[in-house]
């Protein structure tokens, strides 16, 4: 890990040059301050943190004026809501901005009914401690991409509201490297791309589906790595958008359901008749979907350094594999 960096201070000072007038109040300060988001800026502007020579503006658009002195002063983060816990993470790189970690199968990522604690999130918050500098004025770490509960592999946290704000947007523009592996049903083409809108399946609200309309564009591209007696493929998936359960509800639409998905494979599989009976039983007993992200690349989002991660499915996922491929 790196050393520390000294925080921020909490108070910011700036005389308005005339270059700089008739900007935007808000849009001034986040770009002087640089470490802000226009956002946060301009809930702080409403909230009564920002003074013009003395007098508190709360006016995001009030125009800016030279000679005028300005004054932003951030409030001490809030105490984050979720409990901070003590729980182990499998941490493989972590700076003053980030964290990347191998998330486990069945682990929960955000605090939710029914899952209030054990949830990475309360990990987080036992691990970083007062390394965090507060996400939208609240000690939280920063979940910019989230992985289903029996999903395993990459993730990448933030820890700081500039790290928030541009992984968010890196997501959001797509200029992320992500690969997954998966065990599907059936025998895939080498190479193939599905793209289909994904929307909520209206007949049962926890599955999504693919929609003739209403829904996200949803891309997916996927290469087969190793057939496995005609009945499994061994799979990397590419994801060039990232709408939720994308990968399984792609597979599942072209008939290639995920191994073990609970949500989307409904029925005993035609292809499951070609392997032989032990591999057949390990096979439709797996208890999880056969999801993992293996890959995950990104420019750091304070020195823009190219950083990429990669991991190897966790034990049961392997262990299928091996009994698949004995036959």
């Amino acid at each position: 890990m790196t050393e520390a960096t000294p925080r921020l201070p909490d108070r910011f000072e700036y005389e308005i040059t005339p270059a700089q007038a008739g900007q935007r109040l808000d849009r001034f300060l986040a770009e002087s301050i640089g470490t802000l988001s226009r956002s946060r800026v301009k809930s702080l502007i409403e909230a009564g943190n920002v003074t013009c020579d003395g007098a508190i503006i709360r006016e995001p658009s009030e125009t800016t004026k030279a000679g005028r002195r300005v004054a932003l002063v951030v409030p001490p983060a809030a105490p984050a809501r979720p409990q901070a816990e003590d729980h182990p993470l499998p941490i493989l790189y972590e700076d003053r901005d980030l964290i990347v970690l191998d998330k486990p199968a069945g682990l929960v990522v955000h605090p939710a009914p029914g899952n209030e604690t054990g949830t990475l999130v309360n990990a987080l918050l036992g691990h970083c401690g007062d390394d965090l500098e507060g996400i939208g004025g609240e000690k939280r770490p920063g979940i910019v991409h989230r992985l289903d509960k029996d999903t395993s592999g990459l993730m990448v946290v933030a820890k700081t509201p500039l790290a928030h704000e541009t992984l968010s947007n890196a997501f959001a523009a797509r200029d992320i490297d992500r690969a997954y592996l998966a065990l599907a049903w059936g025998l895939l083409p080498a190479r193939v791309s599905y793209d289909g809108a994904i929307g909520r399946d209206k007949r049962d609200r926890k599955r999504m589906t693919v929609v003739p309309s209403g829904g996200k564009h949803a891309l997916t591209h996927v290469e087969t790595l190793e057939a496995l007696d005609a009945s499994v493929s061994l799979i990397r998936c590419k994801l060039a958008t990232g709408r939720t359960h994308q990968i399984r509800v792609h597979l599942s639409q072209a008939g290639h359901p995920l191994l073990g998905d609970p949500v989307y494979l409904r029925r005993v599989p035609a292809a499951a008749r070609g392997l032989p009976s032990d591999a057949r039983a390990a096979a439709l007993d797996f208890p999880r979907q056969a999801l993992h992200a293996a890959r995950l690349g990104f420019a750091h989002p304070r020195t823009g350094e190219t950083l990429s991660f990669t991991t190897e499915p966790p034990d049961d996922f392997r262990t299928l594999l091996e009994i698949l491929r004995r036959g």
